[in-house]
């Protein structure tokens, strides 16, 4: 049994146009899809997919139409002629569609890992976004910190009373506060202190390479004591410390110094010390001296009884004299002796320092060789009057300026200065010469009782000890600066309004 011919053939050549349309189709719809979304690989694998099967249909639909074609109108050969050609077309391009089949698995795999990549970079590019907006918070947070961080310790660098010094390695200043410029004497901080060295300041170098050696071994310094030099060649007692700031971004670590001035500090000290140390003296001093006062006041009653007895002109007579003499100059010191042991009220009146330091010059001049002395004087003529026991201030005065015509010899200049400080109500008198000066080792000692510097006969110790306990019982202080071979400046301290402590030491 055989079926009919003609239907077959229809569906042979209507199912091989139908093909033809459809892949066409096919192919529009995946050009469509791949326009919406470019970098998409599914849409370009079916692109060459669609492709590959439209040469597909296309070699063979057409070959069984010719088929069909060549067969009806007798022209068999033809056919045979062309089917080898229509079955190599089809032939590769099913080896064209496997090739891109396999291919694709390939570029699949990349794709998917471009995909995890892309997504990476949306997330690494959300969160660069979320730290570029903190970011320029934060950034502006920190700088307003940093601006008001930098201000306070720049405020501290500036209002800071003691020197705070930046510098290098080899003592190069870098940076210095207007403390720092006052001390090292600078009136302004417009002279240019940063083309100087540190170590120049320094009045033994072996200071200076102490410190240094101590900072580059352990980093730092503690408080080390030290004289530095100020501009007009006067000296300073320091405490310098130093730290190497060890910032990542400087090359060569510079080291901050800070510099306190210990001058004033050990002034006070030393004034205590003394103080203490003649309290001690002084009550010593008050047990040997009433001890040796009742002796000596028997010694005079009867020595004054027998120089009545005696005739002016005899032996006896002059001997009596002289012991007479020699028991009062002791009694003189005990006195002297007493006055620094013991407190004791003292009448005070409204009087001018100028004119009571003019009267002791006056005294001077005219009962000591003064033709070759300078006397050069400074008064501030704003100084206020003083309530002085005017006794004992030119007791005070007179015992200064005697031991600065000894300092000076036959020749020499003696520098009479007064200053009124409105701040402290306090006046200053300075007594200074150009003597040889005290030794530093006995600047400690000067204002101990029976401690003197002159040769043996001409002093007996007691002047600046009393002076001191005078100075003292009014409510002022004294104080001394020399040194070998540049003279020496005695200094007056006494408050405006002065009034009586109850005590001489």
């Amino acid at each position: 049994m055989t079926l009919p011919f003609l239907p077959i053939w229809f569906f042979n050549l209507f199912g091989s146009i139908l093909m033809i349309i459809l892949s066409f189709v096919c192919l529009g719809k995946v050009v469509e899809l791949k326009k919406s979304d470019e970098s998409n690989v599914i849409w370009i694998y079916l692109l060459w997919i669609c492709c590959g099967f439209i040469a597909f249909v296309m070699s063979r639909s057409i070959g069984h139409i010719l088929k069909w074609h060549f067969l009806y109108s007798g022209n068999e050969s033809m056919w045979f002629i062309i089917r080898p050609y229509t079955g190599a077309v089809n032939t590769i391009m099913f080896v064209f569609v496997a090739s891109v089949t396999l291919f694709f698995e390939r570029i699949w795999k990349i794709h998917q890992q471009v995909l995890k990549d892309k997504q990476k970079l949306q997330s690494t590019h959300q969160e660069l976004l979320y730290l570029s907006q903190n970011l320029e918070k934060l950034v502006a947070e920190r700088t307003a910190s940093l601006a008001v961080s930098e201000s306070k310790y720049r405020r501290i660098f500036e209002v800071s009373r003691d020197m705070i010094l930046v510098a290098e390695r080899d003592s190069l200043i870098m940076d210095i506060n207007p403390a720092g410029y006052k001390m090292l004497g600078f009136n302004d901080t417009a002279s240019d202190l940063k083309q100087k060295r540190f170590k120049d300041f320094f009045s033994n170098k072996a200071d200076w390479e102490t410190i240094i050696s101590s900072i580059m071994k352990k980093g730092f310094v503690p408080n080390h004591e030290v004289t530095l030099k100020r501009t007009d060649g006067s000296e300073m007692l320091t405490l310098v410390s130093g730290t190497v700031d060890h910032a990542p971004t400087e090359n060569d670590a510079p080291i901050h110094f800070l510099v306190k001035d210990i001058e004033q500090k050990r002034f006070l000290e030393n004034q205590m010390a003394q103080t203490e140390k003649l309290a001690s003296i002084g009550q010593l001093s008050a047990g040997i001296a009433h001890a040796i006062n009742n002796p000596l006041g028997i010694i005079l009653g009867y020595t004054q009884l027998l120089i009545r007895d005696a005739k002016k002109g005899e032996e006896r007579y002059a001997d009596l004299k002289t012991i007479e003499k020699h028991v009062k100059n002791c009694q003189a010191v005990i006195k002297d002796l007493l006055s620094v042991a013991r407190s004791s009220p003292t009448a005070r009146e409204s009087v001018r320092i100028h004119e009571i330091v003019d009267a002791v010059l006056n005294f001077i001049q005219h009962h000591s060789e003064l033709y070759h002395i300078e006397i050069v004087k400074d008064y501030d003529m704003n100084t206020p009057p003083l309530t002085l026991n005017e006794k004992k201030t030119r007791q005070v005065l007179m015992n200064l300026i005697l031991n600065a015509t000894h300092a000076v010899g036959k020749s020499g200049t003696i520098h009479l200065a007064t200053e009124y400080n409105r701040d402290t109500r306090d006046v200053i008198i300075k007594v200074a010469d150009t003597g040889y000066g005290i030794e530093k080792k006995n600047l400690s000692r000067i204002f101990d009782p029976f401690f003197t510097t002159k040769p043996t006969g001409e002093g007996t110790g007691l002047g600046l000890s009393v002076s001191y306990g005078i100075i003292k019982n009014h409510g002022g202080h004294i104080s001394v600066e020399s040194r070998p071979g540049k003279g020496t400046t005695f200094t007056v301290v006494l408050p405006a309004d002065a009034k009586d402590t109850g005590g001489n030491r």
